[in-house]
């Protein structure tokens, strides 16, 4: 007979510590980070509201880890989803001690701050998928101006690999993206 269990972990917070990404000796990426969430309720004999604070230490591994260490600081509003996972292991003075941590598989920023000195859209900026100086209304209508106006006769005539090229070219320049705009 089979029994269903359920191991699962929801929390929003902001993180407590920035992120500290180490490698295991096969090279395997592992990130962690502290995670404080709130909780604040008034006592049913009346009186003042009461508030409390946990404190969670949350684990990521591979891909995810290394999108943690890069994307999260100190501060920042974060929702993470994983599971509980308790370890024991012995500390230098040979005491045994007990962990008990989340092992995330999905994490979602909840907040647009930035790290201090930070620009908006930083890496994408230098990798020249966010325009500058652009605003955004702006950036609209030059895009709705160039679907409207209608492409240029020339006398020459291309052949596929041209068009395919100009194409790709065209795409390449539509294609930039606002981070703000992405889920993570």
């Amino acid at each position: 007979m089979s029994s269903r269990s359920l191991n699962r972990v929801m929390l929003i917070g902001n993180l407590t510590r920035d992120p500290e990404l180490r490698y295991t000796p096969q090279g395997t990426p592992v990130c962690t980070f502290g995670l404080a969430t709130n909780r604040s309720w008034t006592p049913s004999s009346g009186g003042e509201r009461q508030e409390e604070t946990e404190f969670h230490r949350i684990v990521s591994w591979n891909k995810l880890a290394e999108l943690c260490a890069e994307l999260l600081f100190k501060g920042r509003k974060v929702f993470v989803e994983g599971r509980l996972q308790t370890r024991n292991w012995t500390d230098a003075q040979g005491q045994e001690r007990t962990t008990v941590e989340t092992v995330i598989d999905n994490m979602i920023v909840l907040d647009s701050r930035r790290k201090e000195g930070q620009v908006a859209g930083g890496q994408y900026k230098q990798a020249g998928y966010v325009e500058e100086t652009t605003p955004v209304s702006e950036e609209v209508v030059s895009v709705s101006e160039e679907a409207v106006a209608a492409p240029k006769k020339s006398a020459k005539k291309t052949t596929k690999k041209e068009s395919a090229a100009g194409k790709s070219k065209q795409a390449d320049k539509e294609e930039k993206v606002n981070p703000d705009d992405i889920p993570f």
